[in-house]
């Protein structure tokens, strides 16, 4: 009894979360259209980077986007470990987690590489790895260690799964308070492909087969396993796909639940959030159910090669703009897609109008 009443005071305070997350300014997003529509060239020429530069309009509704001087953007890299490890799905053990979150710490992760190149900064997040984070540039917030085999119980509790989405929101609101204006989510956490395929074949009424794809680098023989393993989890856990909690918390993982509050706290804040690849379009997804305002705030940046990669982004209603194969996660193919912010907002508050650059206006034709 005690046990449900904390869990209800906990779906409590997520509502109250969610309610705080409001419309885009639609005034910022017109005047925005109609900025780009008085600059000397083709009208909506750039196609995704217009819209992009719209979206953020919308979000910090002004149009005004030069006034704008950093977006500060970050990536919250969500580091957690999964307990499925155990039934062999994956090529490596879990110790691996932990120390891909200490090279982020040390700046030699991939991500980080990239990041660098763009003036970003890469925050790891000890979520729920099996150990605490040890370099002093990890986030240690951590729900529990690690989750328990899917394969033969729930991955963790419903109290446990609000919490972890509790702590992605606290985490966007810690780094809001430090001025960052743009989050990029990642992830971090050996096996997570499998509990991400779970959720999708269950909240897209897939078959397995149809979702589960290789993660970071299975043989053929070792999918075959990966996908026998997941519809054992399914079977053992019966979750229902119209509960997101029960969802979730049966056969999910605590990275993919603190990108919820990741793409949760970003929508209340009024600031992008940036998905990167399946995992993170898993998390995106579950956080349009909780909050469909949220989607608004959510910026696709490209098709993971993951066989469910296109399928999440059309459940959300989303083309990315990258479309190149990748699958490493991390965050890594988010951080390449800001590139195209920096063009955009370079045309917006660059371009002269057709006045200044001497060019006959165009019109919007019928």
């Amino acid at each position: 009894m005690k046990q449900q009443k904390n869990e209800s005071v906990k779906i409590m305070e997520l509502d109250n979360y969610i309610e705080q997350i409001k419309p885009l300014d639609e005034d910022a997003v017109n005047a925005a259209w109609t900025h780009w529509d008085s600059l000397c060239k083709p009208l909506r020429g750039m196609g995704r980077l217009e819209e992009m530069a719209v979206q953020l309009a919308g979000i910090y509704g002004t149009a005004k986007l030069g006034e704008i001087a950093d977006l500060k953007p970050v990536v919250a890299i969500m580091g957690a470990d999964n307990g499925v490890v155990a039934e062999g799905v994956s090529q490596t053990g879990s110790e691996v987690t932990a120390q891909v979150l200490e090279n982020m710490g040390d700046r030699k992760s991939s991500v980080c590489i990239m990041s660098r190149q763009m003036g970003i900064e890469v925050i790891p997040v000890n979520i729920g790895m099996f150990v605490d984070g040890k370099h002093p540039r990890i986030w240690n917030r951590v729900v529990r260690y690690g989750t328990a085999n899917m394969a033969k119980e729930p991955a963790m509790t419903r109290e446990e799964a609000v919490k972890a989405i509790e702590t992605g929101i606290q985490v966007v609101k810690d780094l809001y308070e430090a001025g960052c204006r743009m989050i990029i989510t990642g992830e971090m956490g050996i096996g997570n492909t499998t509990p991400s395929s779970a959720m999708a074949a269950v909240l897209l009424d897939k078959d397995v087969a149809e979702v589960t794809g290789r993660g970071a680098g299975l043989s053929s023989v070792g999918l075959e396993h990966k996908i026998e393993v997941i519809r054992r989890a399914i079977e053992v856990n019966q979750p229902d796909k119209n509960d997101i909690l029960d969802v979730l918390s049966k056969v999910g993982s605590l990275d993919i639940a603190g990108m919820i509050g990741c793409y949760l706290g970003g929508a209340m804040l009024r600031v992008p959030v940036l998905i990167d690849g399946f995992i993170s379009s898993v998390s995106a997804y579950c956080a349009a159910q909780f909050a469909p305002e949220s989607k608004a705030y959510m910026v696709p940046s490209h098709c993971s090669a993951e066989p469910a990669g296109r399928m999440m982004l059309d459940a959300l209603g989303m083309t990315a703009p990258i479309q190149a194969g990748m699958h490493l996660g991390e965050g890594t193919g988010a951080v390449t897609a800001y590139s195209l912010y920096q063009y955009a907002l370079a045309l917006y508050n660059g371009l002269p109008s057709f006045a200044e650059g001497n060019v006959e206006e165009y019109t919007h034709q019928k």
